[in-house]
């Protein structure tokens, strides 16, 4: 550290690799599950993107007028910071593009939610997804695919429904699709309707707690959370969910009947493979919380991690999935708080408010500033450059300490050379101004594993001062 040969001095996380871990790492060579096939019938790739091309061109023109009339990361085009078009602005885009303002809204909601429009507060900007649309298909079908899990939001219900009710529709509607994906043809709405009302009430029975307690038999029925939902007519709300998936394009609804369209085969397809893959996770943590979860990811090599964490997501809502990382983050244990922004990394946009949310915690903040700056397209080997020097500080101590409780000593002694300041006097007086709680612990275990006499001295001089509060 002390050498005047000039090193790239920016921060770099170490991963940890247990020792107990090293012999099992070179043998998780497991044979790879055989890419699936869609059902037969299914149009190729470039087909699907066309239709989703297709559907969402009203949505694609209005985010290109945005991208092009405003500018990137212009302020002013949403109202209230709600992501909802001003009303200057949609009279504009529908002068220029010869709409309605109606149609304008439509559309930029679309645009949303397929996420070619992405909105941070009062600004709008470009999603990556536009700057692809015309070259990726996958990146197309990414974009239907996120509007048609949206759908219950790209057409509302009614004010009038009970809001419960419309929760247990929206929860039972993966079953009812699947029956349309094995039907692969018209089914009738009046047998769409008995397998909706049997699954609302399998729903109402999981959560319905059984009070042991001698009662009259009828009091042993499952009750809906709202005793209102229980009273409201299902036939609406299935007539709402299919108009809402009929609008974003899944599926064709009229003449009594309802039938997937090829988009949303394929898409219904795509989740029960999804649910396949989760339910086949490598190494047998999809049950676990997500502390559990990152415990034994510690385990594995980084892309065998990665296929846990997408097991582990994909048999969540994403919502609590990403609330669950969160909790486990905020944990003592540093090694857990950077395999769990290892995780949000994989879930994205859908996690940025959460992300966001943390920037005042400092324990969290310098991993919420790295996963925003790569979320919004820095590269990874720049993204330090957004941490204060004493984030950048913090973030290298609480590093330290996931290497000094899961790794070896060498890592801890490379881990050394990662730190931003040029000396390590400097870095002795700055780790000890940040204060972070293992600071000693940290001290010691270097001081420890370093093999320079005079180094370690210094280092463990440096312990017993912050020890000690000199």
């Amino acid at each position: 550290m002390t050498s005047r040969i000039p090193r790239d001095s920016r921060l770099r996380l170490v991963r940890p690799r247990p020792l107990a871990a090293a012999p099992r790492a070179m043998n998780q060579r497991r044979p790879r599950r055989p890419a699936p096939r869609p059902p037969e019938g299914t149009p190729a790739p470039a087909e699907l993107a066309r239709m989703a091309r297709s559907g969402l061109a009203g949505a694609a023109r209005v985010a290109r007028w945005a991208d092009a009339a405003l500018g990137p990361g212009r302020a002013g085009a949403t109202a209230d910071g709600k992501a909802i078009l001003s009303d200057a602005t949609a009279e504009r885009a529908a002068h220029e593009l010869g709409l309605t303002p109606a149609q304008v809204r439509a559309d930029w909601d679309t645009a949303r939610l397929a996420g070619l429009i992405e909105v941070h507060g009062g600004t709008a900007r470009p999603g990556w997804r536009l700057r692809a649309w015309d070259r990726d298909d996958s990146a197309v079908l990414r974009g239907w695919v996120a509007l048609f899990d949206a759908w219950s939001l790209a057409h509302p219900e009614s004010e009038e429904y009970e809001p419960a009710a419309v929760a247990e529709v929206v929860s039972a509607m993966p079953q009812v699709l699947s029956f349309l994906q094995l039907s692969a043809g018209p089914v009738p709405v009046p047998q769409l309707l008995d397998l909706l009302q049997q699954r609302v009430t399998e729903l109402r029975t999981e959560r319905c707690e059984v009070d042991y307690a001698p009662q009259p038999r009828a009091a042993h029925r499952p009750a809906p959370a709202d005793p209102a939902a229980a009273d409201a007519p299902l036939e609406p709300l299935l007539d709402w969910a299919l108009r809402a998936l009929a609008s974003v394009g899944a599926l064709t609804y009229g003449d009594g009947q309802a039938t997937l369209t090829p988009l949303g085969s394929w898409a219904v397809w795509v989740k029960l493979e999804q649910i396949c893959v989760a339910a086949q996770s490598p190494a047998g943590n999809i049950e676990q919380g997500a502390e559990d979860m990152l415990r034994g990811c510690a385990q594995l090599r980084p892309n065998a991690a990665r296929a846990e964490y997408r097991a582990w997501l994909a048999a969540r809502p994403v919502g609590s999935a990403v609330t669950e990382l969160i909790g486990a983050a905020r944990g003592e244990d540093a090694l857990l708080r950077g395999l769990a922004f290892e995780a949000l990394r994989l879930v994205g946009a859908p996690a940025e408010p959460e992300v966001r949310a943390v920037l005042d915690e400092p324990t969290l903040r310098p991993y919420a500033l790295l996963w925003l700056a790569e979320h919004e397209g820095a590269d990874p080997e720049d993204a330090p450059a957004v941490l204060t020097r004493e984030e950048a500080t913090w973030l290298w101590v609480d590093t330290a300490a996931a290497v000094a409780d899961h790794g070896e000593a060498p890592l801890l002694v490379r881990h050394l050379e990662s730190a931003v300041q040029p000396t390590v006097p400097a870095l002795l007086n700055e780790v000890r101004a940040v204060g972070h709680p293992r600071t000693v612990q940290v001290l010691v275990a270097l001081a420890a594993a370093h093999p320079d006499p005079a180094l370690a001295k210094a280092v463990r001089r440096a312990a017993f001062q912050v020890h000690t509060g000199g």
